[in-house]
């Protein structure tokens, strides 16, 4: 060894321990300005808006895992040297605030009715104040890098004025109207709700089948919601049913009410369900209120704002709703008008979110958007290739939504949000209000109580938190924006919104690329949730393994549109890779790697030297194309191949004889090439896992910071087809020696004589130092007389490697080893097949899952196949 060869020094701790220095490396990053964009910059811009999380909310698995990708996508055209904004901020979510505080004040004793709207107003933004916002804490937790001097909240003054300005806007163009609809209605917040806070699930009900009027003109329709036929005023058949042909244009009288109804003929009728009459409450079902309109019947609300019954005129007014469900119901038993019941009928029944209630289908005055020209503008944008949406198989799923998009309901009946801008005058004026406008005044004006869906100020969310209707640099610079990054359950909620509501305000698209993530889920493919008990508190994870191995692990999972398995065995694999690549950037700095020297040319490089260059210059490659196109899983998949093996369980081998047995000239190179190769990993690498490559990276090359480093580009002038071929044929025979070794029951650090010959030998002879480093093989002595030999099969021809093995193996020992290996062996096969011969268990697990205990299963059977030779080999003792 030279005295150059000498191991060095670092800095660096003996272990990467994450709660001792991520908190204190993020906070450098934000004090530098790192993640402060500049309007003013000649860069080209590349800009984010973060999906606003919900001011309720906290960091949940699906949040970590859609932030880590965006964050990713920032980090990496930060050092592209793009002037990257990646911006925060928060939703004022009326729904879930509401739910949040009213819970609150029950608890007191009172409610929001009690306390006055402007109280309860003011108490909603002292809860904001003091507990809201939680998950931005987290989002610092999580390292990403965003913009912190642009965080905004939709509620902000600036934001505000542009709800206002493009409601008035709307307005002013007849794009926003008022008419009675039907609605999702929720009685307990008595408000509406969008589609995105209404979620169906299968519950246990009655399908009740009953008589309407008597002998020759009876007609038997069935319903889950006996209250409802209170608001019937027709029954429906299909008119080609010959079954009612004579009944369509008569009418039948509503039991309970004395009313007369029609029978009217409508082809959305199914003949083959049920007895093919359909009972027809226009005011509180969908399919209803269109048939409704189709045959011009009355529409009648039987129940009021809390879902009790009201205005019917019979004895069930006042009833809550599924009270009179069973009251109308026994009633209706009492008059023999019950001809069949069934349950338990399972069906689906759409529930409030946030409420957890059954929503009611209400007809009531609310405020819609006409979306028609707009709708028809967002399609178009995507169908002319100004806005890709990735994967492009997605695009379907987006058309289908936005050309079949219905008029949107804005209104609701809540307090907490952007209160509509229309006043009502005494002689029935409507007037909008602008902005910079005054509202009238004078006595009998009122401003609509209402408040506008929280869905309508996030639609604005790519420009308005660039600071418009006002023409700012920031609006100037950074939009449109970039990308969107968000998952596909919200495509048709809030993307179609955005897409709308941009190209509407501005003229353009608000981004250039929709890039859909899936959900995650837990490792057998299944939801997470609550319920289900297999929900992941991220934060927990980050506590236990680092945040790097959290981050590691879900964008390794992140192919494009897909779904991502996750379990907390990955996340522990993840922490073994930082643990690798920590020990391995330690061992090179020890062994002097120099990030800062030039690269000698290739002519002065050793084969090994060339080969994980350009296999380097490959990844570079790759990698580059793969977080262009938002391949995140297959980028961080290969990064981890590249470094666990070609670069620690390689390269690094190789490097010791180099390092250690070179001359002063062999080991200046090896160490200029140590040093470039972990420099560019830690690089590439850092988008993904920003903590621990910072650590190593700063300490590897005395430089400032990663974020700000620039992205590594592939040049090729090492490229060494000859050297890839004779590095692999040096891998074969290591591997195969290996093998051969742990067959006869060689420990690791044994060494053993060794002859190699033969023609494949003679191709890489130059290799001779190197491969008996990795195998443990001396040259042979006089008097060698080898007792074992293998031949192994390279590129150019055999190599076959003589053995002497005397003395080496202690049989009984042996012999007790391999017994407890195939025990061994024999446990991992009987588990395998026990879990592939569990039919529930393949029904639920998904295909990855299978696939992994599959190749266990066969691993197991040769392992069981090889011990059982060996000991069969071994001599009698």
């Amino acid at each position: 060894m030279t005295e150059n060869a000498q191991p060095q020094q670092t800095d660096l701790p003996g272990t990467w321990i994450p709660a001792d220095e991520e908190a204190s490396l993020y906070q450098r990053w934000v004090d530098a300005g790192y993640f402060t964009a500049d309007p003013t910059s000649d860069k080209p811009p590349f800009t984010v808006v973060i999906p606003p999380p919900n001011v309720t909310g906290s960091l949940h698995i699906g949040h970590a895992f859609e932030h880590t990708l965006i964050d990713a996508s920032t980090r990496y055209h930060r050092m592209l040297g793009d002037e990257t904004l990646y911006l925060p901020g928060m939703d004022h979510a009326s729904i879930a605030v509401h739910a949040l505080v009213e819970k609150q004040l029950r608890a007191e004793g009172t409610s929001r009715r009690e306390l006055g709207r402007e109280a309860f107003v003011e108490r909603v933004w002292q809860w904001k104040n003091e507990h809201g916002g939680k998950i931005l804490a987290q989002m610092k937790r999580l390292g990403e890098g965003v913009d912190w001097s642009r965080e905004r909240f939709t509620m902000d003054d600036g934001l505000s004025k542009a709800v206002n300005t493009i409601f008035k806007k709307l307005f002013d163009d007849g794009l926003i109207y008022r008419a009675e609809r039907l609605v999702n209605w929720s009685p307990e917040l008595r408000s509406v709700l969008s589609d995105a806070e209404v979620k169906h699930e299968e519950v246990e009900g009655e399908l009740v089948s009953m008589r309407y009027g008597d002998g020759e003109n009876a007609i038997v329709v069935a319903t889950t919601r006996m209250e409802t036929m209170l608001g019937d005023t027709a029954v429906a058949v299909h008119p080609d049913d010959e079954r009612y042909t004579h009944l369509i244009g008569t009418e039948v009288e509503l039991p309970l009410t004395g009313r007369k109804i029609p029978i009217v003929a409508d082809k959305h009728v199914d003949p083959e369900f049920g007895t093919g009459a359909v009972k027809v409450t226009p005011a509180h079902d969908p399919n209803d209120f269109e048939i409704g309109q189709r045959h011009d019947l009355p529409m009648i609300t039987i129940m009021d704002e809390q879902g009790r019954i009201d205005g019917t005129g019979t004895e069930f007014d006042g009833m809550d709703r599924f009270e009179a469900r069973v009251a109308v119901r026994e009633k209706l038993r009492e008059q023999g008008r019950i001809v069949a019941e069934k349950r338990p009928y399972l069906h689906s029944v759409g529930h409030s979110e946030r409420s957890k209630e059954p929503i009611e289908p209400r007809l009531s005055l609310q405020w819609f958007v006409k979306v028609g020209p707009l709708a028809k503008a967002a399609g178009d944008a995507v169908r002319d290739g100004r806005v890709n949406v990735h994967p492009q198989e997605m695009e379907k799923r987006y058309f289908d939504w936005v050309d079949n998009l219905h008029d949107w309901c804005i209104s609701r009946q809540l307090w907490w949000g952007h209160r509509i801008p229309v006043w009502y005058g005494p002689n029935d004026e409507v007037v909008c209000v602008g902005p910079d406008e005054e509202p009238p005044s004078g006595e009998g004006w009122t401003q609509d109580p209402d408040v506008l869906d929280t869905w309508f100020s996030s639609g604005l969310w790519p420009f308005s938190t660039l600071g418009w209707p006002e023409k700012t640099p920031d609006l100037n610079k950074f939009y449109p924006t970039s990308v969107l990054v968000t998952g596909y359950d919200i495509l048709f909620f809030w993307v179609v919104r955005m897409m709308m509501f941009g190209l509407y305000a501005t003229g353009e698209a608000p981004f250039k690329t929709i890039a859909l993530h899936g959900m995650v889920r837990d490792q057998f493919g299944k939801k997470m949730s609550k319920t289900a008990g297999n929900g992941v508190d991220p934060i927990e994870w980050m506590d236990r393994y680092g945040t790097d191995a959290l981050r590691f692990t879900l964008t390794r999972g992140a192919n494009p549109g897909t779904d991502v398995p996750i379990g907390e065995e990955w996340v522990a694999g993840s922490r073994n890779f930082t643990t690798k690549l920590w020990n391995a950037t330690k061992f090179a700095m020890m062994n002097g790697a120099d990030a800062n020297a030039t690269l000698p040319a290739a002519a002065e490089l050793t084969e090994a030297d060339r080969w994980i260059l350009g296999r380097l210059d490959s990844v570079v490659t790759d990698v580059t194309g793969y977080l262009a196109d938002y391949q995140f899983a297959k980028a961080t998949d290969l990064l981890y191949q590249f470094t666990w093996t070609e670069l620690c369980d390689w390269y690094l081998e190789l490097s010791k004889v180099q390092v250690f047995q070179g001359d002063e000239a062999r080991v200046t190179a090896t160490r200029a090439v140590l040093g470039h190769v972990f420099d560019t990993v830690l690089k590439l690498l850092h988008p993904f896992i920003p903590f621990i490559t910072e650590k190593l990276w700063t300490a590897l090359t005395g430089r400032e910071s990663l974020v700000i480093a620039p992205w590594p580009v592939a040049d090729g002038s090492y490229a060494d087809g000859v050297a890839d071929k004779r590095i692999a044929d040096v891998q074969k025979l290591v591997t195969e020696v290996r093998r051969f070794r742990a067959d006869q029951g060689l420990k690791p650090s044994q060494k053993v004589a060794a002859r190699l010959s033969g023609d494949g030998f003679a191709e890489i002879t130059g290799h001779d130092e190197p491969i008996r480093s990795l195998v443990r093989l001396t040259q042979p002595e006089d008097g060698f007389a080898p007792s074992a030999s293998i031949e192994v099969g390279l590129s150019a021809g055999v190599v076959t490697v003589e053995l002497d093995l005397s003395g080496t193996i202690d049989v009984a020992a042996e012999r007790k080893r391999l017994q407890k290996d195939l025990g061994a062996a024999e446990k991992e096969l009987a588990q395998a097949e026990a879990k592939l011969g569990n039919q529930a268990f393949i029904d639920k697990a998904p295909e990855p899952v299978i696939g992994k205990i599959r190749a266990r299963q066969e691993t197991a059977v040769a392992d069981i196949e090889r011990i059982n030779a060996r000991l069969a080999a071994l001599p009698a003792s």
